[in-house]
């Protein structure tokens, strides 16, 4: 299993493999390796290889649209593929991506008039932190705005849909920014967050949502079990026993060989989503994927190993050490 995972034909994989299960740090001679390799071989290659003679990617004037082939949700694979801005080609991406999606308030995730958007900001907080930029006052200046903006009782709501579990991105920033740079705030916020998500088991929110039950990727703002299972076991909430029907179908939907299929490539839209883009078809995502639907995943194996590594710490990896 870990040795699939350890394949040269996706060195983000390799690399995020070799440091996040098998806990290498950035010193080892085989995580450099892979790292290096990362820009010019598998999928990130494929995706920079595909910018326009622009620096960026098939963009409208808001590098928002089309869907989902434009820069911003390039970016946010990217984020997700172990590039940083030590990579010249992504700091210069950055910095105009930044730009493009500046708030008013300082921050980011600002539409052509600058108002900030709740799930554009907190995604574009979580890639920027990925890709180095933890300490840049946009980014700072997006996590406090997530704060201030939050339900009082804990979660957030897009579009003033109301809290719900499909506003999940402002969770996954704050799971990959470094807990010394958390505020008091910050730390009250997040902890009243993950309980409005364990209170519901990650699934309980009015009439069973099928796309819910099934794993994606790349997710966007789109929410799964998976999802939820990811940012909360990130946050140190892997082992709340509210968890449990999760982690059960986290295990259920493995395969006898000790993978996990990739279930749907968003976009991935039922019921009033589906009838809203009946009635606006130019506003039809075009949907992109790195895996094929219905095939044992990499990106969805790596990240259902990494939960189960996070909430099953007694077992002190020897679950991950036996796959290989």
């Amino acid at each position: 299993m870990i040795d699939w995972l350890l394949e040269e034909d996706q060195p983000a994989i390799r690399y995020r493999t070799l440091t996040e299960l098998l806990g290498r740090t950035a010193a080892d001679l085989e995580v450099r390796q892979a790292h290096s390799r990362i820009p010019h071989h598998g999928w990130a290659a494929e995706i920079l290889a595909e910018r326009q003679p622009s620096g960026l990617w098939a963009d409208g004037a808001s590098q928002y649209t089309p869907k989902y082939t434009s820069t911003h949700w390039r970016m946010l694979v990217l984020s997700d593929l172990g590039l940083t801005r030590t990579d010249p080609t992504i700091r210069v991406v950055c910095e105009r991506w930044m730009k493009g999606f500046a708030a008013k308030n300082g921050g980011l995730g600002g539409n052509s008039q600058g108002t900030p958007h709740y799930c554009v900001g907190a995604n574009m907080a979580r890639a920027l932190i990925r890709f180095g930029y933890a300490d840049h006052p946009a980014v700072r200046r997006t996590l406090e705005w997530l704060v201030e903006t939050a339900d009082p009782k804990g979660g957030w709501s897009c579009f003033g849909s109301g809290r719900n579990l499909d506003s999940w991105e402002a969770l996954s920033a704050f799971a990959v920014y470094p807990r010394s740079k958390w505020t008091p705030a910050m730390e009250s916020c997040v902890q009243r967050g993950v309980e409005f998500f364990l209170e519901r088991q990650l699934h309980r929110q009015g009439a069973r949502y099928e796309p819910w039950y099934r794993f994606h990727y790349p997710a966007h703002y789109y929410y799964d079990i998976l999802v939820g299972l990811d940012f909360v076991s990130a946050l140190g909430y892997g082992t709340d026993p509210r968890l449990e029907f999760a982690l059960d179908l986290l295990r259920k939907k493995r395969r006898r060989d000790g993978r996990w299929n990739l279930d749907a490539v968003h976009p991935d839209a039922e019921g009033a989503v589906e009838a809203w883009f009946r009635a606006h078809p130019r506003q039809r995502p075009t949907p992109f994927g790195l895996e094929a639907p219905g095939n044992p995943s990499k990106m969805i194996t790596l990240l259902a190993l990494r939960i189960l590594a996070r909430a099953e710490p007694d077992s002190g990896g020897s679950s991950i050490r036996n796959l290989q």
